[in-house]
């Protein structure tokens, strides 16, 4: 699995349930160009957070929650990481590349599956209660490439981060 986030230079990436910043030039020229045609995993409250609670669009969406009850037609419902695994390892949609795309709770606990990130590292910091873990801290990533800065239109500089797990 591949984690894909953006964050700031403290590695937040949200507060009090938003996305801290939202750089048009990332969702599109990123996150959009990585994700679509392949699945994204998140969970509820991070579902919730889109407008009119809407999946995405192009891509198989995994949804991961605790309420056995929880339904959204169109997304595949897992309930746990065992779950999440079995899928993954069956692959019924036979996709090569799945990206964990949030929140918090997600990235913290299903970071173990990944090996590969891609983190759009935003050159500013904000005020934040989420954050994904540090992969410049941690002893099993390594940063493997970073793509030229881009200035977005709402003046805040980013660069794009390809991180992989150590073998």
């Amino acid at each position: 699995m591949i984690a894909i986030a953006a964050v700031d230079l403290n590695w937040g990436i949200g507060y009090k349930g938003k996305l801290l910043i939202s750089l048009p030039e990332d969702q599109r020229g990123v996150f959009r160009k990585y994700t679509t045609g392949h699945t994204v995993v998140y969970g509820r409250k991070t579902l919730e957070t889109f407008k009119d609670c809407r999946l995405l669009p192009g891509r198989t969406n995994v949804i991961l929650t605790r309420n056995r009850s929880y339904v959204k037609e169109g997304a595949v419902i897992l309930h746990s990481e065992g779950e999440l695994d079995t899928y993954i390892t069956e692959n019924p949609e036979g996709d090569s590349e799945i990206y964990l795309i949030g929140g918090e709770t997600m990235y913290n606990s299903l970071i173990g599956l990944c090996d590969e990130a891609v983190i759009t590292y935003i050159h500013a910091g904000f005020t934040a209660d989420a954050f994904f873990p540090n992969l410049d801290l941690i002893p099993e990533w390594s940063l493997i490439s970073e793509e030229d800065p881009v200035m977005s239109e709402k003046g805040v500089e980013f660069t794009v981060r390809h991180y992989k797990r150590n073998n």
